[in-house]
């Protein structure tokens, strides 16, 4: 069985999917860019300020689910530009301080709204 998680605290979907999906133990955060929940506009700034805006999205919808990063068991970060990685990495390490998750990082040639970064998650939740 799953369920779907929405909450006002992270951006609406930008097409046909969920913020988040429950299955089992397992919370599926959708990618997540650097939009502002309030409303909906990509931020300004660095790529530090996007990968935190980023994060704080994927942080409000496990909270939903009573979860929080630490969580998270696997990301995927999408990066336009490999060259963001050490800025991207800087930011991302302030909310994995201890036992990060796996994590696959990729390089894409574009995304939804013109973001320069989108990070997937999936968090498991102990019973």
């Amino acid at each position: 069985m799953k369920t779907v998680i929405s909450t006002t605290e992270a951006p609406t979907a930008v097409g046909p999917y969920s913020q988040g999906i429950a299955a089992g133990q397992f919370v599926f955060c959708s990618g997540q860019i650097p939009l502002e929940p309030d409303t909906g506009t990509l931020i300004e700034g660095d790529i530090r300020h996007q990968t935190q805006r980023v994060l704080k999205n994927i942080a409000a919808v496990l909270r939903v689910q009573g979860l929080g990063m630490e969580d998270v068991v696997k990301t995927t970060v999408f990066l336009t530009d490999l060259t963001d990685f050490g800025e991207m990495n800087s930011a991302y390490t302030t909310f994995f301080p201890h036992d990060p998750p796996a994590r696959s990082t990729i390089q894409v040639a574009a995304l939804p709204k013109g973001a320069n970064i989108e990070i997937e998650a999936i968090a498991f939740k102990l019973s």
